[in-house]
């Protein structure tokens, strides 16, 4: 119970503090952005969570941009041609009876999130996206996984399978 007081207390207080300092900082806020996001799963954890019921939710920009088939609304879409993660995170969440989406943006996630009633968010996106989610879908527990942009923000962007394998095993049943 405590751990679920300290995450509100990081992502309610401490988070927004941080945004507004680092307002005038502007290089040093994805820095501290992942060090929210580093304290959010550390209490995430805390708690002990262990569940069937988890949401695997990816940013739209994990999808390689030449790809013809879109997914933001449904998954299953997906051709599994190899070019993206997606083929290898479908595979996981099969394996596992997992509830994978893709969302375009916060407002889709949230609506996601409701429709679905996850017990617990695995959650792949940008520092800025992801840090901002976790504040915003408090007190649901989310642990945020930042997502590589070896070609900039939100295009072609990647994420590290055996970080999301990892975060599976330690909330799945």
């Amino acid at each position: 119970m405590w751990a679920k007081i300290f995450r509100g207390l990081i992502l309610k207080i401490y988070y927004p503090i941080l945004m507004f300092i680092t307002a005038f900082y502007k290089r040093k806020r994805e820095s501290w952005q992942g060090h929210i996001i580093r304290l959010n799963n550390k209490f995430v954890l805390i708690q002990g969570i262990k569940t069937k019921r988890i949401l695997l939710l990816l940013p739209h920009c994990i999808q390689v941009d030449t790809c013809k088939i879109r997914i933001t609304h449904d998954i299953n879409n997906c051709k599994r041609c190899g070019k993206c993660e997606i083929k290898d995170l479908i595979g996981i969440s099969e394996s596992k009876s997992l509830n994978l989406y893709v969302a375009s943006g916060g407002t889709i996630a949230r609506k996601i999130a409701s429709e679905v009633k996850p017990e617990l968010i695995i959650a792949v996106a940008c520092e800025r996206d992801l840090s901002s989610g976790l504040a915003d879908s408090y007190p649901m527990p989310v642990y945020g996984i930042p997502n590589q942009r070896p070609f900039g923000p939100c295009f072609n962007t990647r994420v590290d399978i055996d970080l999301v394998t990892q975060a599976i095993s330690l909330f799945c049943e």
